[in-house]
């Protein structure tokens, strides 16, 4: 996330406060589709604290996005799951997302510790 922060033009961090205290984040990372011929969104993390989920917060935070993306005039946003966790997969579609046909792919350039694969 540092790297958004000193290049603002590559992405944004949401971060939503209760009280004071932080209960989630969205972070976005901005690229362009040379398909779709305009810029587009990669929706990179969307995290809320345990004792804080299932309270409208995440909907909140993803709805924002979404009305930034719109304001900026981005083509689409993009995200990737986890095969398994269909509650994430639910979450995402009751907000207007759908599966897609590429299938993700990738090559680690540098070791990675803790990697999914």
């Amino acid at each position: 996330m540092r790297l958004i922060f000193e290049q603002p033009s590559r992405g944004r961090v949401f971060v939503l406060r209760r009280d004071g205290v932080i209960v989630g984040m969205i972070n976005l990372l901005f690229t362009i589709s040379t398909a779709e011929g305009g810029f587009v969104i990669l929706l990179e993390d969307l995290v809320i604290h345990k004792e804080y989920q299932a309270k409208g917060y995440g909907s909140k935070l993803l709805n924002h996005a979404i009305d930034f993306a719109k304001k900026k005039n981005f083509l689409r946003i993009t995200l990737l799951t986890d095969r398994p966790e269909n509650v994430a997969q639910e979450f995402f579609r009751r907000h207007g997302f759908v599966e897609s046909t590429m299938i993700p792919m990738r090559l680690w350039i540098t070791p990675q510790q803790n990697s999914d694969q």
